[in-house]
């Protein structure tokens, strides 16, 4: 883990402008920034980045978040990797806490493969276009295959000399430590002989999702019927073939954008479509799809169209992996390229244009199709279509979101017409998949969680008078009104001697906070006001470690207003400062209030520049109204008890009334909109 002085360090360097201005052509609107968004097509420009609060939002899709969360989302990378690139943009050493030997031995040797991956991956590149064999027969076969050399140089591809130790001799030379390289693959042992693996080949290197080169691909170009067709990096710390997508790195932004990702087999699709122009694709490498390759997709779209030849041996390659698709929640396409193309020779014949209009037209439903082939395989074999019921009601059972409820009932309708058996009895195989798949999660599922379940039954069976006050509603609005108060001008002063936020926590130290998400946030503030106020300020939240709490804070300081210059003049920490604009302001406001005179109320409302003082006393005031009505509600229903004190009961109830009524009264005079 990376140490907190480390972060500290960080979040003290970064500014918002410099990051998301690598990414998004910015202009300044008034106080803010405003560009188009990275996370969706439009024309518009509604992406906002406020510099102040370090925070932006995007009012055409509603993403939003700080500088660290936007890293995060447009670079897919994990809390971790988004700190460490930043700390790489900044000139910051990162320190890390302590890890056992094994670990820190893991972490050297990957970085260490990724350094000598990147030496390789430069010396194969220079051998392509600087030397006279890589140029005749490297590149030949490169612009042979109709790539330009912009596109070659975008997925750095390379040639690996026919000499039998070139890259080994230089390699070497440049002091590269022989196990290591012997790990990367680059290099084989034999007869105690250190010899390229990939001499005489064409080079794909294979790169990650933040760009570093993990492997290499090596396609071999003379005809030799005992040398594969294709070389790759033997697995090691960095190269997991179960978890790698060729293309992921060049393909992501285009394929959140898209909100579809295109499948392919192999590497030369995905440069073909990239130089058509066709860039949210990426290559399976032309074996089955694993869990972990399906979750990378996921982390971009939901939406998965498989591109494939159209014969025999791709269509059995595409319906591999259906149900890890089905169920990680994938909705799966599958487009089979005609007479006998694959994507590449494809999209050269056609153009981009003509291939998309294909793709877009063509789509398969990937269960109805896999459900057509399989019937034409079974034949008249009743054994083998009773199976074939089974799957196909098994597969369908996955899809049970409650929002893909009418996609489920499709699909069981579409398949029974298609299987010729009983649509009910089709129906109720399904149900009977689903209901084993609830069983066994009921059975995991913990005490806490039913709890929870039946605590959120019980409250919302339970209500109050809506036409005094809508708690569903109101409650919420006014907790997160203060919540939001707290994290601008919590540690503001309210008073020579007590600042706003302790100010707030005196007068609703009792009051329960129903919205679990904002009692999480004050009780963050309520321990950092006790032992470390000097942090109390919006970016501490903004950047808080705990997600729930930073995506909170971003969405409450996300308002159309900005501090005035009035407020920042007054409300500063200068040796004047005599009495807080706080009890200055509510003291005017009461004074008109007295006096009764409207025309002053409503020149005051009009010229009234920061009304901030207003909304903490009108959301405190609400949060003590709704404890006095729960009180009401629980005196009268001590009052049906047959044993209550009827005289006590009374008192109370006209005690609590007249509460209730002094609130209603202050509520009705604070509240200026």
């Amino acid at each position: 883990m990376i140490t907190q002085n480390t972060i500290q360090e960080i979040l003290s360097r970064i500014n918002i402008l410099d990051v998301v201005g690598e990414f998004v052509k910015l202009k300044k609107r008034g106080a803010n920034y405003l560009g188009l968004c990275p996370f969706h097509n439009e024309k518009t420009p509604s992406f906002t980045v406020s510099p102040s609060k370090e925070i932006y939002k995007c009012f055409g899709c509603g993403k939003s978040g700080n500088t660290i969360s936007f890293v995060m989302e447009h670079e897919k990378y994990s809390y971790v990797e988004a700190l460490k690139w930043l700390a790489n943009k900044y000139g910051i050493e990162v320190e890390e806490t302590y890890v056992s030997d094994e670990q820190r031995e893991h972490i050297q040797t990957a970085d260490s493969l990724f350094i000598i991956n990147n030496f390789a991956e430069q010396f194969f590149t220079d051998q392509l276009f600087n030397t006279d064999e890589g140029r005749e027969i490297g590149l030949s076969y490169f612009k042979e295959r109709g790539f330009r050399e912009g596109i070659i140089g975008k997925f750095k591809l390379g040639y690996s000399p026919e000499r039998r130790d070139a890259f080994t001799t230089e390699a070497l030379l440049k002091q590269y430590n022989k196990e290591l390289l012997l790990k990367t693959g680059l290099i084989v042992e034999r007869n105690g002989q250190l010899l390229d693996n990939y001499r005489g080949r064409v080079i794909f290197p294979i790169h990650n999702h933040s760009g570093k080169v993990m492997g290499f691909g090596a396609r071999i170009l003379k005809t030799n019927d005992k040398a594969p067709k294709y070389i790759n990096t033997p697995e090691n710390e960095i190269y997991v073939k179960s978890k790698i997508l060729y293309g992921s790195y060049f393909a992501r932004t285009a394929i959140d954008k898209a909100d579809e990702c295109l499948l392919v087999e192999g590497y030369t699709d995905v440069v073909s479509l990239h130089q058509a122009g066709i860039e949210n694709v990426v290559a399976s490498g032309g074996t089955s799809l694993t869990v972990d390759q399906l979750r990378l997709i996921k982390k971009y779209t939901d939406h998965l169209t498989i591109v494939y030849d159209g014969d025999k041996a791709g269509v059995k390659a595409a319906l591999r992996g259906l149900d890890l698709a089905l169920e990680e929640g994938l909705n799966v396409k599958l487009v089979l390229i005609p007479d006998n193309e694959d994507p590449d020779s494809y999209v050269n014949k056609v153009g981009a244009a003509a291939f998309t209009e294909f793709v877009q037209k063509n789509k398969k439903d990937f269960i109805l199709f896999q459900l057509e082939i399989s019937l034409k395989d079974a034949g008249d074999d009743p054994v083998k279509k009773s199976e074939l019921v089974n799957k196909i009601a098994e597969s369908i059972s996955r899809i049970n979101k409650a929002e893909d409820f009418t996609k489920q009932q499709d699909y069981i309708k579409q398949s029974a017409d298609i299987l010729k058996v009983d649509e009910a009895g089709l129906h109720a195989l399904v149900n009977k998949y689903i209901r084993d798949k609830v069983t066994a999660q009921e059975r995991k599922q913990s005490f806490e969680t039913v709890d929870k379940k039946t605590n959120t039954q019980t409250a919302e069976t339970s209500n109050f008078e809506d036409a005094t006050f809508d708690l569903i509603f109101q409650d919420k609005l006014q907790e997160r009104e203060l919540a939001r108060i707290l994290l601008e001008f919590g540690n503001h002063n309210w008073s020579e001697n007590e600042l706003v936020a302790e100010y707030v926590f005196n007068e609703i130290d009792d009051v329960d906070i129903d919205d679990a998400e904002v009692s999480k946030l004050l009780h963050e503030i309520k321990v950092l006001l006790k032992h470390n106020p000097q942090n109390l300020n919006d970016k501490f939240f903004v950047y808080h470690q705990d997600k729930d709490i930073s995506s909170l804070a971003v969405s409450l300081l996300n308002h159309p207003y900005e501090e005035s210059e009035r407020w920042r003049k007054e409300m500063g920490s200068g040796e004047g400062f005599q009495k807080s604009l706080f009890q200055k302001q509510y003291g005017d406001f009461l004074q008109i209030i007295a006096a009764g005179n409207e025309s002053d109320l409503i020149q005051y409302k009009q010229s009234a520049e920061d009304r901030t003082p207003l909304k903490v006393i009108s959301a405190i005031n609400y949060l003590k109204l709704k404890k006095v009505k729960r009180m009401i509600l629980d005196n009268q229903k001590d009052a049906e008890d047959f044993n209550a004190n009827y005289q006590q009961n009374i008192f109370v109830q006209n005690y609590l009334k007249g509460l209730e009524r002094n609130i209603t009264n202050e509520l009705g005079s604070v509240i200026v909109q």
